[in-house]
């Protein structure tokens, strides 16, 4: 299937999309005022120790204070050899790695009120909650990650070729890297010397820059600014199985040149500059996968779809039938549903980025045999995703429950805002109970407020249902209060926004 890269330059941000065939299976943003910072590197000062959590807050000058974790943190690193991998690689690897390790020492006793230390980001800020942090440095290059606290030299699990892995071992191990741990990474497979050799000098010339502006800055300060969207997509996503990179303005197709003359040289050709009148999204059908991917509801070919639906604590996916009856058998046009939602599922997963507890709502399955099909085929999709998942076996009733880490902001976030009128719960009051509340409230006001009319003041949508299908109501509240009551439509309020006023003397 052609894989390409389609960049999209804007005024404000920057637009990457990852298309396989003509379906969109990634899409990375990044804005002028809001650029991630997830891999920058800061001289932070503890601003407050938390032995109850085992956690502290550091001030690495960002508008909330970071959160850092004990296990996050040692203060003898030689005890410790945590490997993280950086964002953009997200890839797992041969040794063991936690989402949160437990340190043998006490917080209290590592850090204190005032501290400075040299940390890293580790996951964005989201929502209410500041960034993470870890003490645990990465520096990821085109082939190689680089962490100076470590001491193993590790292979991405994507390269399952035994050989293969031994051969880069020792490559890497014969040109006598700096101290630290080294990660080979998935893009490094069929590489050789030179290319390694460059990454190495790179890479401890950049700890060594890093070491010298902590010695001279103050707290709280960046050291060390991860380069821009383009840059770090060349890096970790321009491979030999991207067949085209695609960009939409003179100045990023140049950009991207340079880049990939430094980075990967043999595949500069594929760049090519979008020339055509209509936006390259629209061009490319991308647009409308964007739009698709926002949407509660993704229709499946077969006729049947998916519901996903996002809350605080967990997101859940629930696959139905839909349109689709299928032609015999029940059980068969139940597991072709399921089948065939699996792909989108972990499509739609990738794409808007959903990450924490994941629960999938399968259609129930009688043979155990099928759920079984379901579950590997699940599993089998989760593969291609560099992210880390946790998968649990699918249960009896169809039921399948997952971790993905996410360390930016889902698709949902980024693009959309809280309704002002539901709040974000995605539910309005009905023009029935609405009513219902008004006549209780002007009741409840009538004795206090003075005047010979009352004024309900209410979006224009209600109040067509007010003049319609409540006149009668209004007649015997009106009746029964002995005031005239009148309504007024306000544009300007929500759907479930009133205002009870007085006209008269």
């Amino acid at each position: 299937m052609a894989k390409r890269i389609v960049v999209n330059e804007g005024v404000t941000e920057t637009r990457i999309a990852i298309q396989e065939g003509s379906l969109l299976t990634g899409l990375y943003v990044e804005r002028m005022r809001q650029r991630s910072i997830v891999g920058n590197v800061y001289k932070g000062v503890v601003t407050n120790v938390l032995p109850g959590m085992q956690a502290a807050f550091v001030d690495v000058g960002l508008t909330k204070d970071a959160f850092l974790y004990a296990g996050d943190y040692t203060a003898n690193l030689g005890d410790y050899e945590r490997l993280i991998l950086s964002d953009s690689e997200e890839e797992e690897l041969e040794v063991e790695e936690v989402e949160r390790r437990e340190a043998s020492v006490p917080i209290e006793d590592l850090l204190r009120k005032g501290q400075e230390v040299l940390v890293q980001v580790s996951k964005e800020p989201l929502g209410t909650k500041g960034a993470r942090v870890t003490s645990f440095i990465s520096l990821p290059g085109r082939y190689l990650v680089y962490m100076p606290q470590a001491h193993h030299i590790g292979v991405s699990r994507r390269i399952r070729d035994d050989r293969e892995r031994d051969r880069l071992r020792q490559i890497v191990r014969g040109l006598q890297p700096p101290a630290g741990g080294v990660i080979v990474r998935t893009v490094a497979e069929g590489k050789g010397e030179d290319e390694f050799a460059s990454d190495i000098q790179f890479l401890a010339r950049l700890w060594e820059q890093i070491q010298g502006r902590y010695a001279r800055a103050s707290a709280p300060s960046v050291l060390h600014e991860e380069m821009d969207l383009i840059f770090r997509t060349i890096r970790d996503l321009f491979s030999p199985e991207v067949d085209e990179f695609l960009v939409d303005t003179p100045q990023a197709h140049q950009k991207s040149l340079e880049c990939a003359g430094s980075l990967v040289p043999d595949l500069a050709g594929r760049l090519k500059l979008y020339e055509g009148r209509t936006p390259i999204f629209e061009a490319t059908g991308i647009e409308k996968e964007i739009e698709k991917a926002l949407r509660r509801r993704v229709w499946l070919r077969s006729g049947g779809y998916i519901v996903i639906d996002q809350t605080v604590a967990l997101v859940s996916i629930d696959v139905n039938t839909g349109k689709y009856v299928g032609k015999r058998d029940f059980e068969q046009t139940v597991l072709k549903i399921n089948l065939e939602a699996v792909g989108e599922v972990v499509r739609q997963i990738r794409l808007r980025d959903l990450g924490g507890i994941i629960i999938i709502d399968f259609i129930d399955m009688e043979p155990e045999e099928h759920r079984q099909q379901v579950f590997r085929a699940l599993k089998k999709a989760l593969a291609e995703d560099k992210a880390r998942t946790n998968v649990l076996e699918i249960s009896e009733l169809g039921l399948v429950e997952m971790t993905r880490k996410r360390v930016r902001q889902d698709l949902q976030s980024l693009f959309c805002a809280p309704c002002p009128a539901c709040k974000g719960s995605g539910v309005v009051k009905s023009d029935l109970a609405l009513a219902a509340e008004i006549f209780r409230k002007v009741r409840a006001a009538a004795a206090e407020l003075g005047g010979q009319e009352i004024l309900i003041r209410v979006h224009p949508e209600l109040a067509q249902h007010l003049e319609a299908e409540e006149r009668e109501a209004l007649e015997r509240l009106e009746a029964s209060l002995g005031r005239k009551l009148s309504v007024q439509a306000v544009l300007s309020l929500h759907r479930d926004e009133y205002e009870i006023t007085v006209r008269g003397g």
